[in-house]
């Protein structure tokens, strides 16, 4: 019998309290809450496959998830074999660099293609944010505003293959979920011709930037999106926005903040070290690719 998306969400579940880091992205969660009809799911109660589709193409996202205690017995390698012939250009993630999950890659024909980082600071001792710039007002967001938010975003992660996708229904999903904050997405807008805010570029107050702050828990943060329109770079937006966002998860009580970063932006592993975020080599999760 198949297993349900509820039993998968249980061995999910499971298999993070023991390794501590969670063996589903976000987006793959959304997909299995929000449209399960997009996603094909095999194996049993030992361990499961998960295929998400990623819309016209045949190219897809692979999981592969074994409980602990059914590890070491070849369970992973069965579970890929049972995902047929999968077309070049499919993804997986390891979450945390797995040699296992290395070899299993090596053997079947994937090759190791992006490393995404996690870096952690505590939140004592932050910086203090600086003054917005002349011609920069800093608020909240507000209802109105995912226009602009979608446009900023589109542009500032134009080659990033999962954030410059995100649509309209995309972030309905997330500003559905029970940890959005208003006040958590801090927004820096451009002044208008009057003074004023205004979301319309033709009177020149359009979003420059923007932060977007997510609690896991009543101790947890995270930096989860930090955007700049690539017109508005280079007057030190990022880095308002993103202490900005640090003192706001303070303020509400966080006491650790984490992030995720590709490990080849130099520039942005460069701007979170100088906020004083570290990275330890098990924070590193590893992208496969089919050959």
């Amino acid at each position: 019998m198949a297993l349900s998306v509820e039993q998968v969400l249980a061995i999910a579940k499971a298999t993070e309290a023991y390794d501590g880091v969670a063996p589903l992205d976000e987006a793959t969660l959304l997909t299995l809450r929000n449209r399960p009809q997009d996603v094909t799911i095999w194996g049993d109660v030992r361990g499961f496959g998960l295929l998400v589709s990623t819309g016209s193409t045949t190219v897809g996202e692979l999981s592969l998830v074994v409980l602990t205690q059914h590890r070491g017995v070849g369970l992973g390698r069965q579970l890929l074999l049972q995902a047929g012939e999968l077309p070049a250009g499919t993804t997986a993630w390891s979450h945390g660099d797995s040699p296992a999950a290395a070899a299993l890659a090596e053997r079947h024909g994937w090759e190791r293609t992006r490393e995404l980082w996690v870096m952690r600071r505590p939140s004592t001792d932050l910086p203090p944010a600086p003054e917005a710039p002349d011609g920069v007002v800093v608020r909240g967001f507000e209802p109105g505003d995912e226009a602009e938010l979608l446009r900023v975003n589109a542009a500032a992660f134009a080659h990033h293959p999962e954030q410059g996708s995100l649509d309209e229904a995309g972030l309905r999903e997330r500003m559905s979920e029970p940890w959005f904050d208003p006040e958590g997405l801090i927004t820096a807008w451009g002044v208008s011709t009057n003074g004023e805010v205004s979301t319309s570029s033709t009177t020149g107050g359009r979003l420059l930037a923007f932060h977007w702050t997510k609690r896991h828990s009543e101790t947890e943060g995270e930096v989860y999106v930090v955007g700049v329109d690539p017109a508005a770079q280079g007057r030190g937006l990022g880095k308002l926005v993103t202490l900005l966002g640090l003192n706001h998860l303070a303020e509400v009580g966080i006491s650790a903040i984490h992030l995720y970063v590709e490990g080849d932006n130099t520039p942005a592993v460069k701007l979170y070290e100088g906020l004083g975020f570290t990275r330890a080599a098990a924070d590193t999760h590893v992208q496969y690719t089919r050959r």
